[in-house]
């Protein structure tokens, strides 16, 4: 990423002058300034201002979009493309994009092509982008390539919203109904447990289970087991940054029983979106599928794709190996089989992503409709079996007064 740095300097008529760079170190500041014919005098390093509550440096997908469709009408209305980077530099709300625009149009101006200048920068523009961009320019159809970028990053930005709303669901209800099992057995039931011991007498069955539980998470017990899952965690998050771990856990989450079939469709979508969008702008095939590849989120998914890549570099078609892989349903290997044959591949790439998106939709209402009930059967069953086993004694001593 590319740095501020605040320069001041003298021009050929010897007018002091003094302004902001992004570059990646003082002598290409320095070179910058020599081009446009200024000599520096000083050069200092932009130290970032401090903010309260954080924020405003990252570049999200929303603010990627917004700059693209903006670049595309100025490209299409017949800007230059140095004059469109700078006016978008000025103008762009997040602070670290406009830095790494500045780079770019400054790349731009000493001779870079556009797309070589965006890779310089991959935490902003993807792989996928840059190349797009790069079919673009060859192509003559750079407006026309960012449009369908555009597009791309909003139908991406749709699949993950689904998927972070199938998972956020559960996930909250869950934890309420931990949390609420949790105050009941530190805070209430040792309430029950102490005047159930001044008593005296034999306690029931599910009264004494309830009680043994809430000691054993009172004490020691509660910190052993919140230390043994946040160790296990720790674990976990380790061994996924492993090759092996990755390939291992990506597999397992693909075989979960519902979640698998989610995480599937959402991987069929997003594999035809990306191969299709890349195609329609002109990159290769075999460069598509490994952007494809890289960018599919899921190890297994990814390995697949490269083995299909690597059956399409032997002369393969790119349904065969498909069909192979065992990963993408039948019905996507026919329906490719049917566009490599009638030359409209990207076409129906495109047919296939639409469709997996409505069938995104379908599995994530079935899920959450699923999910609810029996989440409040666990919550009310667990709450209800705690109430009953605290009141049990009760009522047994009520029925010895009488």
């Amino acid at each position: 990423m590319a740095t501020v740095f605040q320069w001041s300097g003298k021009t050929t008529k010897g007018t002091v002058e003094s302004g902001e760079i992004a570059a990646a170190s003082k002598d290409e500041v320095m070179a910058q300034l020599r081009k446009k014919n200024i000599t520096p005098t000083i050069i200092t390093e932009k130290k970032a201002a401090k903010k309260l509550f954080g924020g405003g440096g990252k570049v999200t997908d929303k603010d990627i979009v917004i700059f693209t469709r903006q670049f595309s009408v100025m490209i299409d209305a017949g800007l230059p493309l140095v004059q469109a980077l700078e006016i978008l530099s000025t103008q762009v709300e997040n602070k670290a994009l406009a830095r790494v625009l500045a780079q770019v149009k400054d790349d731009v101006e000493a001779g870079s092509t556009y797309a070589d200048a965006l890779k310089k920068h991959p935490r902003v523009f993807t792989e996928l982008y840059a190349n797009m961009v790069a079919a673009g320019e060859a192509g003559g159809i750079l407006d026309t390539i960012l449009n369908r970028l555009a597009a791309y990053i909003e139908k991406a930005m749709a699949l993950k919203k689904k998927v972070k709303g199938a998972m956020t669901y559960p996930i909250i209800v869950t934890v309420i109904a931990v949390l609420a099992i949790a105050v009941i057995m530190i805070f209430v039931v040792p309430t029950f447990s102490s005047m159930f011991a001044s008593m005296g007498g034999t306690l029931p069955l599910p009264t004494q289970i309830i009680i043994n539980i809430s000691h054993f998470i009172g004490g020691w017990g509660g910190l052993i087991t919140a230390g043994v899952i946040t160790g296990l965690v720790m674990f976990l998050k380790q061994f996924r940054r492993t090759e092996k771990g990755q390939l291992l856990t990506d597999g397992l989450f693909l075989k979960l029983p519902i979640f698998g079939v989610l995480l599937n469709r959402v991987a069929v979508a997003k594999f035809t979106r990306t191969l299709g969008t890349l195609t329609s702008s002109g990159v290769p095939i075999l460069d598509g599928l490994e952007i494809t590849a890289k960018t599919a989120g899921n190890k297994v998914i990814e390995a697949a794709i490269m083995e299909v890549r690597k059956a399409v570099t032997g002369g393969k078609t790119l349904a065969e190996p498909l069909s192979k892989a065992k990963v993408f349903p039948p019905m996507v290997t026919h329906m490719i089989s049917v566009g490599e044959t009638t030359g409209a591949l990207d076409a129906m790439l495109s047919k296939i992503a639409d469709f997996y998106d409505e069938e995104v939709d379908s599995v994530v209402e079935n899920l959450t409709a699923m999910m609810e009930p029996l989440l409040m059967v666990f919550l009310g069953g667990t709450v209800g079996f705690v109430v009953i086993a605290m009141y049990l004694p009760i009522f047994k001593m009520g029925a010895l007064v009488k």
